[in-house]
């Protein structure tokens, strides 16, 4: 057994970092994660108060901010190995409100917060948690696959469903939404192996990013 004294040594012994928290937040990748972060945080208040078209676009736009964050740290020269893996945990974290709690509130607030959705909310939270730390720790399976689907598909896919909004009853829509996010989240933690989408597919998110945008947007402005 390990005495006080040996563990206080051996935490001596970890290098202290010289730099200020705040100033690996100042990297120009995790401030767009941040940009990404808040979002996502908008989102989560349009929810909250029953403005879904304006969640959903904030929601789009959070995916688009966390793909372009990686972007921008493989093309940065000089970017030291600190900021890169403040970054990763920063961006993991980020992935939990945007993917994770910000479909649950959706849930809840579209459910009108009825005690039925919070088992949905619950899960939709819990998977994603369970799903990102499991990559954290085992990554992709090799450079272009994931072990389940990305939390990021469960938001451009939700958006999407959200456009026929208008076509059904609340009380239909509200079933139809709860199913779906409980499909989604399933498939989050299956033994499925989906691909990594990149290279040109994120010229095809800026499209879809602007398209549900615009779509929302006038949506919105039609109520």
């Amino acid at each position: 057994m390990q005495s006080p004294s040996s563990s206080a040594d051996h935490d001596t012994q970890r290098p202290v970092s010289q730099k200020t928290i705040l100033s690996y937040a100042g990297d120009l990748p995790n401030i767009c994660s941040l940009v990404g972060l808040f979002c996502a945080v908008l989102a989560i208040y349009f929810a909250a108060v029953g403005m879904f078209h304006a969640a959903m676009i904030g929601l789009v736009w959070a995916v688009f901010f966390d793909w372009s964050d990686g972007i921008i740290a493989r093309r940065m020269k000089g970017r030291t190995e600190e900021q890169g893996l403040f970054g990763a945990q920063l961006d993991s974290l980020i992935d939990i409100v945007s993917f994770g709690i910000c479909p649950a509130v959706v849930l809840l607030s579209y459910g009108h917060f009825s005690p039925w959705y919070i088992p949905g909310a619950f899960i939709i939270v819990a998977t994603g948690v369970i799903r990102l730390s499991y990559f954290n720790v085992f990554g992709l399976v090799d450079k272009s696959t994931y072990m389940g689907l990305a939390l990021d598909n469960n938001v451009l896919i939700l958006a999407f469903v959200f456009l026929f909004n208008g076509l059904f009853s609340h009380t239909l829509f509200s079933i139809i939404i709860y199913i779906l996010l409980m499909v989604l989240a399933a498939l989050n933690v299956a033994p499925i192996k989906t691909p990594k989408f990149a290279g040109h597919w994120y010229y095809v998110l800026v499209v879809y990013t602007v398209t549900l945008s615009v779509l929302f947007g006038w949506q919105w402005f039609r109520m």
